[in-house]
């Protein structure tokens, strides 16, 4: 790899950061499947493939943020105006993905490391959406373990929505992440 693709791909790195107010444009689907290719090349013990993605956009958003209104009551949400707040969360970026994790019974590979991949792919997912111009938000939030949405998504009660990822362009510049001191969080094992 040349100097330059190093510096460009450390730089991807280093300047990923949630954005939470996302505008058009958002990807085409040429430039999300690329996105979903470098996602599923995520390390992936046997190869399990344990992550899948569900993509909401244009006029779908508002059947989703009904759906995850009644997600957020089914789980026990009584405040008529936070279940309101919840219809509109798909209307904080032009496409919402899903990041699951169908969770396959293998004699090597514990349920932990297909989490574990999965977090990968969906980190190699924003990087990859972000190196081609688009900004993301990755958030979960107690909804996720609603059996009422994994239903309505064709999933089972096992399964885990690891991510909700909101998609699209940046509403306005952000200000660059705060260099990190790594001193604090690597250490080197000596007998």
């Amino acid at each position: 790899m040349s100097e330059s693709n190093f510096q460009a791909v450390h730089d991807n790195i280093h300047q990923r950061q949630s954005i939470g107010h996302l505008v058009e444009p958002a990807p085409t689907h040429d430039q999300l499947n690329i996105a979903f290719h470098a996602a599923l090349t995520a390390p992936d013990h046997h190869r399990l493939k344990p992550t899948q993605f569900i993509v909401v956009e244009g006029e779908q958003r508002e059947a989703f943020g009904e759906l995850l209104a009644q997600a957020v009551q089914d789980l026990g949400e009584m405040d008529a105006a936070q279940i309101e707040r919840v219809k509109h969360h798909p209307f904080r970026a032009p496409i919402i993905v899903l990041a699951v994790t169908k969770f396959q019974d293998h004699p090597k590979v514990p349920f932990f490391e297909q989490t574990l991949s999965s977090g990968a792919a969906i980190e190699n997912f924003l990087l990859s959406l972000q190196a081609q111009g688009f900004a993301t938000m990755w958030r979960s939030g107690a909804v996720v373990e609603s059996n009422l949405l994994k239903s309505a998504l064709g999933l089972t009660e096992r399964d885990l929505i690891s991510a909700v990822i909101y998609v699209g362009t940046a509403a306005k510049a952000i200000a660059p992440r705060a260099e990190i001191d790594v001193q604090p969080y690597v250490h080197f094992w000596t007998k």
